[in-house]
């Protein structure tokens, strides 16, 4: 390239094209470049409410380019669209191409509904960090303009950004504020090849998969659901651990018929979007997996249920049909959960960089810190300002978007 630089002979163009969009302007336009051998060193496309907004970079010579230009401004008339030209000089083509190499970044807008201040806010941290756009593009639908037709709607917009932050601590910071302020999730994740070939992802149960914490439901139909919570906040002040905490709540547990297990499962207040991002999961080829400091009762209900690969949870000793108040194994816990999750990843041979835990407690940031993507969903303040990414304005099957999942191709 740089020998036709030097004899003046190189030309490099960027033409640009806005209009209604219809089939076939694509194919026209680079027909035409293909007549005259050009090179194409670029290319975009969108479509924004049925407009076309269309960049080619193309490389060619001095001596057809007239006839090029001409060609396509003739073809662009008869397509009814706009076409722009503007030269390209060889070294800012060449600063360009370095500029590829730079790190990329997926910004990640989630909430209910998304309006221009969200956006305003979020772009502005991007450029006070110095990094470029380079495509934004919207991953749900078209939101109604009568709100209480559907008023479950979700709205998420990804940007695709390309440099290095000049503090990505700050930026997190920022970016955790403004979620905060203003109502709606930002996900901040580097653009590499792992988050494109996630493979496995698990689960908290209650409080993330369900809207219940099935052992303060057994409490209350044994009688003792306030020793249970008693119990449970002396072990929120720290006065004692988990597993103590655990063992003496399963043990007031004690005479429970097991058929109230039984009626609870049928009734489990099942998290917004389960069955959603279940069935897109699946069908994506991903495995999932239950690992939860509840009870395995419960855990394998949701399996059959909902379809999931592997549930690890605790499990409740039962004699003659009732609970004994002892429980089965080992306990899972935090640690636990974070070592299962290994486990599974080397069981299904996944890197573990290419898998994504969901949790809202505190037992769950070993699970949340260890796994490639760790997402605090609806979490305790303090789990959500410990895990990178965290989703509190929607449903469960928010999780899709910061995998990058279009509506489009889910629904």
């Amino acid at each position: 390239m740089e020998t036709e630089s030097l004899d003046g002979n190189l030309e490099i163009i960027l033409i640009t094209i806005n209009g209604q969009d219809r089939p076939g302007v694509t194919s026209a336009l680079t027909s035409i470049l293909a007549r005259y051998d050009a090179d194409i060193l670029d290319i975009g496309q969108a479509d924004i409410h049925h407009n076309l907004s269309l960049g080619i970079l193309f490389r060619t010579t001095s001596d057809v380019s007239g006839d090029i230009l001409k060609d396509l401004l003739f073809k662009a008339y008869d397509l009814g669209v706009k076409i722009r030209f503007s030269p390209t000089t060889v070294e800012e083509y060449q600063a360009w191409v370095k500029r590829q190499g730079k790190n990329r970044w997926i910004i990640t807008l989630l909430g209910r509904s998304l309006s221009a201040r969200n956006i305003a806010m979020v772009s502005e941290v991007v450029a006070d960090q110095g990094l470029n756009i380079d495509a934004i593009q919207r991953l749900t639908g078209r939101p109604p303009l009568d709100k209480s037709e559907q008023p479950q709607t979700k709205a998420c917009i990804e940007f695709s950004v390309r440099g290095t932050p000049r503090d990505r601590e700050e930026m997190q910071s920022r970016f955790i504020q403004i979620s905060s302020e203003e109502g709606f999730d930002i996900s901040l994740q580097e653009d590499n090849m792992y988050r494109r070939c996630r493979r496995l992802i698990c689960f908290d149960m209650d409080s993330t998969l369900i809207q219940a914490e099935c052992i303060d439901q057994l409490a209350e139909r044994a009688g003792v659901g306030d020793q249970v919570k008693a119990i449970t906040e002396r072990a929120m002040r720290g006065e004692i651990d988990f597993n103590e905490s655990f063992r003496e709540r399963v043990a007031l547990l004690k005479g429970l018929d097991v058929e109230v297990m039984e009626e609870i499962a049928r009734e489990l207040p099942v998290t917004e979007g389960v069955g959603r991002m279940m069935e897109v999961l699946k069908r994506a080829g991903y495995k999932t997996a239950i690992l939860s400091g509840g009870f395995t009762f419960f855990g394998e209900y949701l399996k059959r249920k909902f379809g999931f690969d592997y549930v690890y949870a605790n499990e409740l000793e039962v004699a003659d049909g009732k609970l004994t108040g002892n429980y089965v194994g080992e306990i899972v816990d935090g640690k636990r959960k974070a070592e299962l999750l290994k486990l599974i990843a080397q069981v299904e041979n996944v890197n573990i960089a290419q898998t994504i835990a969901v949790g809202d407690g505190a037992n769950d940031l070993p699970m949340l810190s260890t796994a490639g993507l760790g997402v605090a969903f609806h979490a305790k303040p303090k789990v959500k300002a410990t895990a990178k990414q965290s989703i509190s304005t929607i449903g469960i099957d928010g999780v899709l978007y910061f995998l990058g999942f279009k509506d489009s191709y889910i629904s």
